[in-house]
C-alpha cells in the first residue's frame, strides 16, 4: 500500500518500489481494494524481494513494519533512511468486515505521513532549480 501511496503522491518527481525482507509473493487482495476506493491501482504491482535492488541506485529508504528498518541493509548510494513503524493489516484478524477496517486504517495512516513527505520532496526540488 505504502508504495502506491506514494507512488501517487510524488508523481514523476521520485521513482518507488516496494520491497521486503521476506515478500508474501502477491500482494494482498484487500490492500488492492483498499487502495482502489482513495483511486490508487495496484492491481498490477508485484511482491519483490529487496535484493532486486542491491545493484541499483538507491537514495532513500523508507520501512514501514514491525521491525523492517533492522532487517533492512544499507544500499549501495543511500542517503536517507526513514522509519514509520505501520501495523502489517495481512496480520489482522476477526470478519472479513474487521479486517477490512484494519486495512482501511492503516491505508489512511500511511496516506497521512507519505502525502506530506512526497509533497515536501516536491518543494524542495523546486527551490533547488
Amino acid at each position: 500500500m505504502a508504495e502506491g501511496i506514494l507512488q501517487k503522491a510524488a508523481g514523476d518527481v521520485m521513482e518507488v518500489h516496494s520491497a521486503g525482507s521476506k515478500p508474501a509473493g502477491y500482494v494482498h487482495p484487500m490492500a488492492i481494494k483498499v487502495l482502489a476506493e482513495i483511486s490508487i491501482d495496484i492491481s498490477g504491482h508485484t511482491s519483490k524481494h529487496m535484493n532486486e535492488f542491491l545493484n541499483r541506485p538507491v537514495t532513500t529508504v523508507i520501512t514501514v513494519c514491525g521491525n523492517a528498518d533492522q532487517a533492512c541493509p544499507m544500499f549501495p548510494g543511500q542517503v536517507n533512511r526513514y522509519h514509520w513503524g505501520f501495523d502489517d493489516p495481512a496480520h489482522a484478524t476477526g470478519t472479513e468486515e474487521e479486517v477490512l477496517a484494519v486495512f482501511r486504517r492503516v491505508r489512511d495512516e500511511i496516506k497521512r505521513v507519505f502525502e506530506p513527505y512526497a509533497f515536501g520532496y516536491q518543494d524542495a526540488l523546486k527551490t533547488k532549480s
